[in-house]
């Protein structure tokens, strides 16, 4: 006599295995509403010591008097707590201990001063606040909800950036924004190996995104670090001169590492995610854009009106090549016609946790 049938376990039959169906509730809302509190408290810190410094800045000036001198370093450490608890918990590690690490190691490298401890704990700022930036979005269906997850990651980036600013680092601003891109690409790849279901997830068509995106990054670096060294004079000469032309026109010039892959990779990859988890392996590339826009005030001579210009030229421009990609995606692999463009969007889609769960 046949036994009972037994359930079937994960990988024993053949064909596709599902994918599980995601917790759709995170931390209690009275823990992230405390989280959330230490955040909003440090960025005010930040955002109220920058507009009094500004308003102060003139002499003369009939504005209010500069803000304590350690209320830039509260907020920054402040920031970093809390940012660094979001991660932990959006990407499932020990968010309290880790939390309690960048507490300590925060406060610390203000309170023993001198120059390595305080840049050091910028530079890890802007790595975590870079790569949480890319964690907290979700899936986007359409271009337009892209957009908004685009925006979701730009906020985190610019409460970074004060964050970063607030431990008065003292730095070479193109060794601070390659390091903190490396460290932040070593962390948002470790985790996103295992959201992407590994490098034998891939496929063919993730496989050639991967290689682009990379090809792109270190294209861009090396290119730019061989002309500030090697390259010819009178070349040299004309690109800067025509970046500080239109800086002068315009206000400020973009970021090419951010317009032609940070960006792009963020709409393009949470678009992608709505129907195919390697979508994280493209969203990976976005701290190509979090991290440049993080570190955009730690050089000495950046001003926020100017560092505000080129986010936003950035942005825009980004969000433009972004929105051709997905074009060119969808023609080439989605449904053809706009009807059938219409039934994909509203058909069943890849499920994700909520923005704050554990991914």
């Amino acid at each position: 006599m046949p036994g009972p049938a037994s359930e079937p376990t994960l990988g024993s039959g053949p064909g596709p295995v599902p994918e599980p169906t995601p917790a759709p509730y995170g931390p209690p809302r009275s823990v992230l509403a405390a989280w959330f509190s230490v955040l909003v408290l440090g960025s005010a810190a930040l955002a109220w010591s920058a507009v009094t410094g500004v308003l102060s800045g003139g002499e003369g000036s009939a504005g209010p008097g500069p803000a304590p001198e350690w209320l830039d370093g509260a907020g920054g450490v402040a920031v970093v707590t809390a940012l660094t608890w979001l991660l932990a918990t959006r990407i499932a590690g020990r968010a309290l201990i880790w939390a309690a690490l960048a507490l300590v190691l925060a406060a610390g490298s203000l309170v023993i001063g001198g120059r390595v401890l305080p840049t050091g704990a910028a530079v890890i700022t802007c790595v975590v606040g870079g790569v949480y930036a890319v964690m907290v979005t979700v899936p986007a269906v359409t271009w337009w909800r892209a957009v908004r997850e685009v925006l979701v990651s730009t906020l985190v980036a610019v409460v970074t950036a004060f964050a970063a600013v607030g431990f008065e680092p003292t730095v070479v601003p193109e060794r601070f924004d390659l390091v903190a891109l490396l460290l932040a690409l070593g962390l948002v790849f470790t985790v996103v190996y295992r959201l992407g279901a590994g490098l034998h997830g891939l496929g063919r068509r993730g496989l050639i995104a991967v290689a682009i995106g990379l090809a792109v990054l270190v294209a861009t670096l090396a290119y730019a670090e061989l002309l500030r060294r090697y390259g010819a004079q009178a070349f040299v000469s004309t690109v800067l001169d025509f970046a500080d032309a239109t800086s002068e026109r315009i206000g400020a010039f973009p970021r090419p590492l951010v317009v032609l892959l940070g960006i792009p990779a963020l709409v393009w990859g949470t678009h992608l995610r709505a129907r195919r988890r390697q979508g994280w392996w493209v969203c990976a590339f976005g701290v190509a854009a979090t991290v440049p826009l993080a570190t955009g005030l730690v050089a000495p001579d950046t001003s926020y009106a100017a560092a505000g210009l080129r986010a936003a030229y950035s942005l825009v421009l980004g969000l433009v090549v972004g929105y051709l990609v997905i074009r060119a995606d969808l023609a080439l692999t989605g449904p053809k016609g706009r009807r059938g463009r219409r039934a994909e969007e509203a058909g069943p889609h890849r499920p994700e946790p909520r923005r704050f769960a554990e991914l």
